[in-house]
C-alpha cells in the first residue's frame, strides 16, 4: 500500500502516534507499506513555524527519512491536477495533497472529512 500523510498526520506520526487512529498507526507501521510525505506538507509546516504557530524539533526534517518516510516532490502533473479540482476544500496545501493522491494513486491518511468529497482513498487519522 502507498500512503500519503496529511500534515497533521505527519506531526502525530512523528511525535504523538497515540493521536492517530489504530488503523492509521498500523498501516504506517507496516514494513510493506510506503509512507510518503509531500513537499507541500513540509512547506506548510515551515510557514507555520516561521509565523510562530508551531515549534518543531530542530531535527524534524532530517529525521523524516530515518523514520521511514519517503519525500514526495511536487511535479507538473500534480500542479495540473490541482488546477482541475473542484473547490470542495479551499486550503491550497490540502488540495495539493489531494492532487498528489489522485495522480500517484496514494491513500491519504487524514482526519479531515471534507477531503472524502474527492475521488481518493482515505484512511482516517
Amino acid at each position: 500500500m502507498k500512503l500519503l500523510l496529511d500534515t497533521h498526520a505527519l506531526l502525530w506520526a512523528s511525535s504523538s502516534p497515540q493521536e492517530l487512529s489504530v488503523e492509521a498507526r498500523e498501516e504506517i507501521a507496516k514494513e510493506s507499506n510506503v509512507v510518503f510525505v509531500s513537499h507541500a506538507s513540509l512547506w506548510e509546516l515551515r510557514i507555520k513555524e516561521s509565523i510562530g504557530k508551531i515549534k518543531l524539533p530542530k531535527t524534524f526534517y532530517r529525521d523524516l527519512h530515518p523514520a521511514g518516510f519517503e519525500l514526495l516532490p511536487i511535479h507538473l502533473n500534480h500542479i495540473e491536477t490541482f488546477g482541475k479540482l473542484p473547490l470542495h476544500h479551499r486550503d491550497p496545501f490540502d488540495r495539493m495533497l489531494i492532487a498528489q493522491a489522485q495522480v500517484d494513486q496514494l491513500i491519504l491518511v487524514t482526519r479531515d472529512e471534507t477531503l472524502a468529497k474527492y475521488s481518493i482513498k482515505i484512511i482516517g487519522a
